[in-house]
């Protein structure tokens, strides 16, 4: 499975959108699941001063992603594929 990055607009003073967000993406993934297409909601980071929120999910495919973020009513901006690594950044 591949890691996506979702990346939508949330304004700084709503990290209750941001908890309802997550919470629905999260059974988004699940019911993409049952339905027979794997997708794994993995975590979220909301950065309030960007009024930027990024939601990490793990799926064969991009479609798959944005048919859970569909489903989860989540309007973003943005999805890309990426790369983790616990490896430590040097210039």
């Amino acid at each position: 499975m591949t890691e996506y990055l979702v990346e939508l607009y949330v304004a700084r003073s709503d990290s209750l959108a941001v908890e309802h967000g997550c919470e629905r993406a999260r059974l988004a993934a699940e019911e993409e699941t049952r339905l027979g297409t794997p997708v794994r909601y993995l975590r979220s980071i909301f950065v309030p001063e960007d009024e930027t929120c990024y939601l990490l999910f793990a799926a064969s495919s991009a479609d798959a992603v944005r048919a859970c973020a569909r489903r989860a009513a989540l309007p973003f901006e943005r999805l890309s594929p990426a790369i983790e690594s616990e490896a430590p950044w040097l210039p």
